[in-house]
């Protein structure tokens, strides 16, 4: 259900909404209910409320029990029954339905008139029989008292189809040249005819003679409604026995008193479009007038509007279920809308629930305190001049000010500070020239701050996946990695430098790479004989899966040596360091080996194993080694008694030499 309010009038559109496809299952169906929204909120007031392709026109019947539509494509007719709220039958045609009419008080009698010159009639069962007119036909209506089914269309002869005898009788015969529409009065029998000249004739069929013509084109084709051809009349409907209203192709309405040649009332719909439709409301004097952007609802006695309802598709007909607020329309979409307006009448009795619905949303809907009033404090009330207000009815206490009306306090501050347009003009007019002209250096960073290269590496990457970056960026599930420093990319750490390698690897050709570093890795790759063996029995791999777990046992190699460095650095007691000026890093921190110069010969000498000096006057050097540990010369006696009792038991094989 979506709700709008136009004209302070609320109107629920009741078929607006997601629809659920009828083949999912009923578990997928509960599925989607629990995740969208939309769909839970939805009303399908009639099941199958709808068309294959494009509905044209729909009717009630006059005991309100069942509603009729009629669509393309395939030409089809359907009936719903309001009681069970769900399709009763379905009927497919021969050909597109131009207007049907029910002749009966229920389904059981019906009567179409088809856009290839045929009319055709139906009973409950099914198509009754069918015969065809001598011109196309525009418009149809029943007159009761003589049981005549009145059929014009595009000639200047209205056909009488005498439904008691089963035969033509003799047509009227107008002075226009083409007959648009026809309708009857329900209380005297009167026929009128709009004409594609502009006229209104009216007929008595008791004397078989034309009692008058209107000329509804005078009326609404003068300078003032900017018409430049001869406006048609489009559609007419009468109101009681004596009002009638007449739509014309310029997108006017007038209404008529029938003993009168002068409209009442003119409505323009101010966007020249032929009107479709004319309904009348029969609780209140409201008119129903429909073109195919909009249907208006104004008083019929000042012409001021009321409401209006609009939609995104084309409206083809109008349906006002008799004193209720509900109003249904075939449009050019699949769906046909039900539209429903508390102000002008309750719910019909078969839906009564939408009035207790429409009352909790109402009551659930917050309301706006005090709109007309403004809140002001004492010292407001000093600047503006009101001071002298205070304890008469014009203020109203409230905390620590007062409220007072906003036309006395417009009022009150444009005496106070007369200049105050004056300076929000001025305010505005240079925010207009600051934002035409911007600063010459235009940066444009849209950059975020956390995880710039991968934004960047996103937003420039592939053509294809740019709109995809900018919804990635924009999306609040991954919002936090582009605004928490905690989602930040460490490119130095292992599970990057494992995971990775390949970005690793490109990072590095954008940096310099270390020398000493590469040299070291490179060495080791030459030693490692599970590199050999990897070369040996990768014929079979790809160039990329190769490059790929080259690049891996890399980072690993990288990785072993960086925990190595960091538990020599960590562990000075047992451990072992070499101070070189050849082999050292670019990057030599001489603070440092000042203060390991300083340190006497002997202290380095307990502290380290073996230290190389050297110094800057050319390669000189100097090599201490120290003696063994004890730990390492009771080593190497257990290696060396465990080599002998190997040897022992091994089993001799020189004697199986074949002697020369």
């Amino acid at each position: 259900m979506q709700v709008s309010e136009i004209d302070n009038v609320k109107i629920y559109n009741l078929s607006a909404g997601k629809s659920l496809p009828d083949w999912l299952t009923e578990q997928k169906r509960r599925a989607l209910l629990k995740k969208n929204v939309d769909l839970r909120r939805r009303i399908e007031l009639i099941q199958e409320f709808d068309m294959p392709g494009v509905s044209s026109s729909i009717r009630a019947s006059k005991d309100g029990q069942y509603i009729m539509a009629t669509g393309i494509y395939k030409p089809r007719l359907k009936c719903f029954d309001v009681n069970n709220l769900s399709l009763k039958f379905e009927r497919c045609l021969d050909s597109e339905v131009v207007t049907f009419e029910i002749l009966s008080d229920d389904y059981t009698k019906i009567v179409f008139l088809q856009c290839d010159r045929y009319v055709e009639f139906h009973v409950g069962h099914g198509r009754h029989y069918r015969l065809r007119v001598p011109h196309f036909g525009r418009d149809m209506t029943y007159h009761r008292p003589s049981c005549d089914l009145i059929v014009v269309g595009a000639s200047n002869e209205v056909y009488r189809l005498n439904l008691e005898l089963g035969q033509f009788l003799a047509a009227f015969v107008t002075k226009a040249t083409e007959i648009n529409c026809c309708s009857v009065n329900e209380e005297h029998g009167l026929l009128i005819f709009g004409s594609e000249g502009g006229h209104v004739e009216a007929w008595d069929p008791r004397t078989k003679s034309r009692e008058g013509i209107l000329d509804c084109a005078l009326h609404c084709s003068d300078a003032n409604y900017r018409n430049s051809s001869v406006p048609s009349i489009t559609t007419l409907k009468f109101n009681g026995p004596l009002q009638m209203g007449v739509g014309t192709s310029s997108g006017h309405v007038l209404l008529y008193d029938v003993r009168s040649s002068k409209p009442i009332l003119v409505k323009d719909h101010m966007n020249e479009i032929p009107i479709k439709c004319i309904e009348f409301h029969k609780q209140m004097d409201y008119v129903y007038s429909m073109d195919a952007h909009v249907v208006k609802i104004w008083d019929r006695n000042t012409g001021k509007q009321y409401t209006n309802i609009e939609s995104n598709v084309d409206f083809n007909d109008l349906c006002v279920i008799p004193n209720t607020g509900l109003c249904m329309m075939a449009v050019e979409d699949q769906k046909m809308q039900i539209h429903y307006i508390p102000s002008l009448g309750p719910a019909p009795r078969w839906c009564a629930f939408l009035d207790n619905l429409t009352e909790e949303m109402e009551s659930s809907a917050s309301q706006t305190v005090y709109d007309d009033y403004k809140f002001v404090t004492r010292q407001e009330l000093d600047s503006l001049g009101l001071d002298h207000l205070l304890g008469t009815n014009l203020l109203r206490a409230y905390m620590h000010g007062y409220f007072v009306d906003v036309r006395l306090y417009k009022r009150a501050k444009s005496i106070a500070d007369p200049f105050a347009f004056e300076e929000y003009k001025k305010r505005k007019i240079r925010e207009k020239i600051e934002q035409e002209r911007p600063s010459r250096i235009k940066i444009d960073d849209s950059l975020p701050k956390v995880n710039r290269e991968l934004a960047s590496r996103l937003l420039h990457g592939e053509a294809p996946k740019k709109k995809q970056a900018g919804n990635l960026l924009k999306d609040d599930r991954f919002k936090a990695m582009f605004e928490n420093p905690d989602f930040e990319v460490d490119k130095d750490a292992e599970e990057f430098r494992l995971l990775n390698p390949v970005l690793s690897r490109l990072d590095k050709r954008k940096s310099k790479p270390q020398p000493q570093q590469e040299e070291e890795v490179e060495q080791e790759e030459e030693k490692d004989s599970d590199m050999e063996l990897y070369n040996e029995s990768s014929n079979e791999s790809s160039d990329e899966d190769r490059t790929w777990v080259k690049e891996v046992k890399k980072q690993h190699r990288i990785i072993r040596n960086r925990k190595t460095d960091n538990d020599q650095n960590d562990d000075d007691n047992n451990s072992e360091k070499m101070y070189e000026f050849q082999n050292a890093p670019k990057t030599v921190n001489i603070k440092s080996m000042t203060q390991v110069s300083r340190k006497s010969l002997g202290e380095r000498l307990n502290r380290e194993g073996t230290v190389v000096i050297s110094g800057s006057g050319g390669n000189r050097e100097m090599k201490f080694v120290m003696k063994g540990k004890k730990q390492n010369l009771d080593s190497q006696k257990k290696m060396k008694k465990h080599y002998e009792e190997r040897k022992q038991l091994v089993r001799r094989t020189g004697f199986l030499k074949k002697r020369k």
